[in-house]
């Protein structure tokens, strides 16, 4: 789509941060409301992409929290385990989360914890066939929701757009406030 096809159907779209953001500049006509233009829309999606995120989840058992852990063991690879600590750099929660979070987990029967071969005081965690089973399926329905959501979007788009919010975000992980 070119640039021009593209400016022409977003002055046909409105929704409801164009009709926010009127009434900003006519009630404070003294302040630049064009930020709202961006950031309110991203706040919107992320409420979307939220509900879609947990409803995922939930409809393969998990939580939001849940997912978290066992998809950083996921990505780890065979044999798809942890130590506790890596889990909670991963995850950006405290140790008495993490270990309340793997608890849980291991009750479920989605991870198990396992002495570490090479610290004798440490132990692993590691993502169960049913934990692994889980989050491949909670996953695969994130995606699906996630492509609905980027749906009005072609792939040009999609890749112009993340590139603009890396460039956005990038500041804050490297200061380390992510989340």
């Amino acid at each position: 789509m070119s640039r021009d096809m593209l400016r022409i159907m977003t002055e046909q779209l409105r929704d409801e941060v164009d009709d926010l953001v009127a009434a900003w500049r006519t009630e404070r006509p003294d302040l630049d409301a064009s930020p709202l233009q961006v950031l309110s829309r991203i706040s919107r999606l992320a409420r979307h992409l939220d509900r879609a995120r947990r409803a995922a989840f939930a409809a393969r058992g998990l939580d939001s929290w849940g997912f978290d852990v066992l998809s950083a063991l996921r990505r780890q690879g065979p044999p798809y385990q942890l130590s506790p600590g890596a889990l909670l750099r991963a995850t950006l929660v405290t140790s008495g989360t993490m270990t309340n979070r793997i608890d849980r987990l291991t009750a479920t029967g989605l991870v198990s914890r396992h002495p570490d071969p090479q610290d004798k005081r440490g132990v692993l965690v590691t993502l169960t066939a049913e934990g692994r089973s889980r989050v491949d399926a909670a996953l695969a329905d994130l995606l699906s929701s996630e492509e609905a959501l980027l749906a009005g979007l072609d792939r040009g788009q999609r890749q112009e757009l993340a590139g603009l919010l890396r460039v956005l975000l990038a500041p804050y992980d490297a200061r380390g406030q992510r989340g």
